[in-house]
Order: C-alpha cells, then structure tokens, then sequence
C-alpha cells in the first residue's frame, strides 16, 4: 500500500491509467487497491475524484479493447501455442472459452469484478469473435460500475481499504456465482418452454378440480 501511495506522489494520475492499462494486459498490478487508495487521496484533496474515475475507466477499457485486437487477429492456434507468454496457458484459454459457451457474451459485464478473469476477458472473446459493438457495450458498463465501486470505497472509507476490498471481492464473487446460476435456469426454462408449460398446465387443471370438488 506504501509503494502505491509513492508512485502516485511522483507519477500522479499515470500510475492509475497505465496500472489498469497493464493489468488489462494480464500484467501484474493490484487494480482495485491503486483504484481505492486514489478515491481516499481524492477525499484528502490530493487528487479530483471525477478525474480519477475517468482515467481509472480510460486506463481498464482501453486494455481490454487492445487485448480484444490481438485475439481476434491472432486467433486460437497461436494462443494454444504463445499464449503462456501471455499468462493464458492452454487449460486456463480452454476453460474460459466453456465458460463463455455456457454463459454468454454477457461474461464481460461481471468480469471485472472476477478475479482471474478481467486480466483475458479481451483475449478470449476476441478468439471467438465476439461483436465488436457487444464488447464495447458490455466492457463499458462492467468497467464504469468496476471502477466506481473500488475509487467511491476508498472515497468515502480511507484507513479501512484493505479490509472492505476483501469483502467486496468475496461479495461480488458470490453475485457471480448467483447470476450464473439464474442465467443457467434461464438456459433451462428456455429449452425445456414445452415441457415446463405443460407441467404448470396440469398444476393448474388438478388444482381446479380440487376446488371444485371442495366447492361441492
């Protein structure tokens, strides 16, 4: 925490957005804390918290963006091959790659907030083509609510940072897991419509048969 609070004394607002700019590259960098130090200096006067939003926002979605280009230039067969050197080992591509078949594009809106998974977000859904248009939409709005949510923490809780990002990040991975579930039972409910609507037919046709015998 000591270092990061030196290198914004002396780098300023670049710290933020090159920091998040590498991390979206897969390189190492602690996003969230530099992200939540910024808001508690913002509260001290040190920095304007509006501009460390925009350049924490600037700094996340341009990393991703650029990752996006490489992977859908570069495509599967040199990730499968190179992609350790981008900490996207073989086993780690494929199992992202599943899980975007399960859940969808929409895997970008809440991969900020899924440690291990923001850092190749760009990467993968560039191999699998997703639409440009979808991953500007989503990687925008997964972003700004990424973003506000770790510079407003330190903003308004300071000296507290390091215990209130450990809870986020166990809160918000349970969100995660919840949303995943619904869009699972979504999946579900869509492809077995039929069924489903005869089941809660015959529910339905046996609980007026009840009343009326009970009427009677």
């Amino acid at each position: 925490m000591e270092w990061i609070s030196q290198m914004f004394g002396q780098y300023g607002y670049f710290v933020l957005f090159f920091g998040l700019f590498a991390e979206s590259l897969a390189l190492p960098f602690p996003g969230e804390l530099a992200m939540a130090i910024a808001g508690h200096m913002a509260s001290l006067g040190t920095f304007q918290l509006t501009s460390i939003i925009l350049v924490s926002y600037l700094g996340a979605i341009t990393g991703t963006l650029v990752t996006y280009m490489l992977g859908r230039r570069l495509g599967t067969p040199f990730f499968e091959k190179y992609g350790k050197y981008f900490f996207l080992k073989p086993e780690r591509l494929r199992q992202l790659t599943e899980w975007f078949g399960k859940y969808g594009d929409k895997l970008i809106l809440v991969s900020y907030f899924v440690p291990g998974l923001r850092h190749f977000t760009g990467y993968v859904a560039g191999i699998l083509k997703v639409r440009f248009g979808t991953l500007l939409l989503y990687n925008g709005i997964g972003g700004i609510l990424w973003v506000m949510t770790y510079v407003t923490v330190g903003h308004i809780f300071g000296a507290k940072i390091e215990q209130l990002l450990h809870l986020i990040t166990q809160y918000s991975f349970g969100a995660v897991v919840v949303l995943a579930l619904l869009a699972g039972l979504a999946v579900l409910a869509r492809k077995k419509k039929a069924l489903l609507i005869q089941w809660l037919r015959a529910r339905y046709v046996g609980l007026q048969k009840l009343f009326v015998r009970s009427a009677k």
